[in-house]
């Protein structure tokens, strides 16, 4: 089954070079990554789907699998272009389980040099559609974590998805942050985390918890001055998660700063 911390720890892949080479037919290509899929399936989980939020059946695919049937298919289609990739992509999010789903932005992010305009609207399109922490983070963590860091552009764009009302698209753009924060850049995550700080949503205000706590990782002193700053009416969710690595003193400083605070209970699909 998968977990947070497989999800938040996938490694990035180095990138084949694009090619404007004839490319074989997406269909055929999509038909033998379901194969795979099924053949790599194991048991899993009667509650993998309610664990996951998945609105889609979980096949039980362990994620070493998914990951190698990525890594072969890259390296048995190096020059794939654009075009097939995205129409592959697209078909394979259409799929009727998780592990489909997982695979096309997987695939999205292993050819990350390649991606193209049309690229960026197949994943701002999936991220209105995904539900469920377990694909919104894969998405976050994926593919969209390295465009954002790479195109202030991209940065520009989902600092406007913190203003959606769609909770889990808010809860994606805070998982794209975690190329920034790996590298110890904390001046884009906290532009976005300052504008979801007091989101009343459950898992939007796990995710900010969790990303205060990784850039608490990278720069201690900055991370604790943010979080005293903006310390009034902050949800206890997002105080919980953020001082997992602190002291106790400094998180029941916080407690007691913050004031009552309300707390949403999660809600999975929807």
């Amino acid at each position: 089954m998968l977990s947070r911390a497989r999800l938040a720890t996938q490694p990035s892949s180095s990138v084949p070079a694009v090619s404007t080479a004839l490319s074989p037919n997406a269909s055929a290509l999509r038909r033998d990554l379901v194969r795979k899929l099924k053949a790599a399936t194991r048991p899993t989980a009667p509650n993998a789907q309610s664990y996951l939020g998945s609105p889609v059946p979980v096949r039980g695919v362990p994620v070493p699998a998914l990951r190698k049937i990525v890594s072969d298919f890259r390296k048995e289609h190096r020059d794939l272009n654009a075009r097939t990739l995205n129409r592959l992509a697209a078909d394979l999010w259409k799929g009727s389980t998780f592990e489909e789903k997982a695979l096309a932005i997987s695939l999205l992010d292993g050819y990350a040099k390649a991606l193209d305009a049309s690229s960026w609207r197949l994943l701002d399109r999936w991220a209105g559609e995904a539900r469920g922490w377990g694909l919104c983070d894969w998405l976050g963590l994926g593919p969209l974590a390295t465009i954002v860091h790479s195109q202030p552009d991209r940065f520009r764009e989902i600092l406007g998805w913190t203003r959606s009302k769609n909770p889990w698209r808010r809860r994606i753009s805070l998982y794209a942050l975690r190329n920034f924060v790996r590298a110890g850049e904390l001046d884009a995550p906290f532009r976005l985390l300052v504008r979801l700080l007091y989101d009343e949503e459950f898992w939007v205000q796990r995710a900010v918890g969790t990303w205060l706590r990784e850039s608490w990782k990278k720069d201690r002193r900055r991370t604790e001055e943010f979080l005293r700053k903006h310390v009034r009416g902050l949800p206890k969710v997002v105080i919980t998660v953020a001082t997992e690595r602190t002291s106790k003193a400094f998180r029941e400083e916080l407690r007691r700063a913050s004031g009552p605070g309300r707390i949403q209970r999660p809600v999975r699909k929807g």
